[in-house]
């Protein structure tokens, strides 16, 4: 079982993209569901993580102030709202499952599963 990240594109520095996480085969609603983002060559890196209730949320310090994750049980979907992209963000963007919870905001890409292919987002002039 996977989960499907989309909503990637071409965006210029200080643009916004809202990214989508959802899965065809079970609901994200009894998941804690991360956010990661992997450039060629280098470390998966969490970006962002939110609970089960009541949905707390986490981010990495690089994006703090910028992007807010939230999640709509109504239609079993996790977002990634970017805003403010700058060209270091620029990654493939995955999402992921752990069992509940965020670990405090100390996870890492072991804590996750039912990874997906991941969406681009490039940011770019």
């Amino acid at each position: 079982v996977q989960l499907q990240a989309s909503g990637g594109g071409l965006v210029q520095p200080g643009g916004s993209l809202r990214l989508s996480c959802t899965a065809s085969e079970f609901n994200l609603d009894y998941y804690a569901i991360g956010w990661f983002r992997q450039v060629s060559g280098k470390k998966r890196e969490g970006v962002a993580c939110i609970d089960t209730s009541p949905n707390s949320p986490y981010y990495e310090d690089s994006v703090k102030g910028r992007f807010i994750i939230s999640r709509n049980n109504d239609v079993d979907t996790i977002y990634l709202q970017m805003n403010n992209l700058k060209t270091e963000d620029t990654a493939v963007y995955y999402c992921a499952t752990a069992s509940g919870s965020c670990f405090g905001g100390h996870y890492s890409t072991d804590d996750f599963r039912n990874w997906g292919q991941g969406t681009l987002v490039t940011v770019s002039s």
